[in-house]
């Protein structure tokens, strides 16, 4: 037993410093990088149906005969040539629906909402509310409250506008992903995708036992009464508590009202339990409108409009690079353990 216990003090001695030369490094190459004049991005823009259509055509060079792919690109062209010499003369014909796709994979920050904001605002600024339509691909365990309600409110730009957003989760939309997905005036998603825990949670170790222990004082000065309620080194009380499980109340409450009133036919004291659901059982609880991949929904919308991915890329260097990954890994991570489910496993 005695053997375990120092081995167990030497685990502990390891993550201790790993952190600590983690958190060291982070902050360097964190001030390196800001110490830089900070770089601008700029929008990239894909044609999907152009880059499906060119892979279509890479497979029937391999698969079909040569001679009837000559033919049929042959008479692909002279139909492509006939339809834009038609739009040339009936210059008041409506131009072919557009259809604006994004992304946006969610860390504990919601950093990505940095760039989304800005791929908003170009698309806003030339799409046809009557005639077009964007699509949000989801991937997201939620985070934090101010981070998501910000994430949420961008959304809420092109829903103000009755522009159909339709969106789209392959794996995951849960807490603060779902406060984004409920904006959609259409939900799709794959059958074994994460939906809901639409709760509040607030969790963290307290040292100050073991700070007493080893005869170690901690001081903590505040002015008003509930500046800190919960500190990881303080001695905690019960009046401490009840402020912090009233606020979090509070914070649940709002979360609730706010997805109650972008979809409304919910039965929100049953879905706001905090529980997670497939996506088979998401579309019985009406948490979903549709079981289908993202894949599936970019092909629908190609053959019946003009799809773009919007992606707003920010050039970054080094520095930044390993400070964003170092990040990423940690958010991730505390993500994972503080969502971890039964159903996150089978055998």
């Amino acid at each position: 037993m005695e053997f375990i216990a120092e081995y167990g003090m030497f685990l502990a001695k390891v993550l201790t410093f790993t952190v600590a030369v983690v958190v060291v490094i982070v902050a360097a190459v964190g001030s390196a990088g800001k110490s830089k004049k900070e770089q601008k991005g700029s929008i990239s823009i894909t044609h999907l149906n152009k880059e499906l259509d060119e892979i279509a055509d890479e497979i029937k060079g391999v698969v079909e005969d040569e001679e009837r792919l000559k033919r049929e690109k042959k008479a692909n062209k002279k139909a492509k040539k006939q339809e834009r010499k038609e739009k040339k003369k009936d210059k008041t014909e409506s131009d072919k629906k557009r259809c604006y796709v994004f992304d946006f994979n969610g860390d504990a920050r919601a950093s990505q909402v940095e760039n989304m904001r800005k791929e908003i605002t170009a698309v806003l600024s030339i799409i046809r509310p009557e005639q077009d339509e964007v699509i949000l691909r989801l991937e997201s365990p939620g985070g934090m409250v101010h981070a998501y309600g910000l994430a949420a409110s961008q959304l809420a730009r092109i829903r103000s506008l009755n522009i159909p957003l339709t969106i789209c989760v392959d794996k995951v939309a849960a807490s603060g992903g779902y406060m984004m997905a409920c904006l959609g005036s259409k939900i799709i998603a794959a059958p074994f995708a994460y939906i809901g825990s639409i709760g509040v949670l607030m969790q963290l170790p307290n040292f100050n036992r073991l700070l007493k222990e080893k005869n170690v004082d901690f001081e903590m000065i505040t002015a008003g009464e509930y500046k800190r309620t919960l500190t990881m080194f303080g001695e905690n009380t019960d009046k401490g508590r009840e402020k912090v499980a009233e606020e979090i109340q509070g914070t649940h409450d709002l979360f609730k009202g706010f997805v109650k009133e972008n979809r409304p036919i919910l039965e929100i004291d049953e879905v706001a339990t905090g529980e997670v659901w497939l996506g088979t059982e998401a579309l019985e609880k009406k948490l979903i409108d549709e079981i289908k991949t993202s894949d599936e929904c970019i092909v629908d919308a190609c053959k019946e409009a003009d799809v773009y991915l919007i992606a707003y890329e920010k050039k970054s260097n080094i520095a930044d690079r390993i400070s964003k990954a170092m990040e990423s890994a940690v958010d991730n991570s505390l993500l994972k353990w503080l969502h971890k489910s039964p159903r996150d496993h089978i055998s």
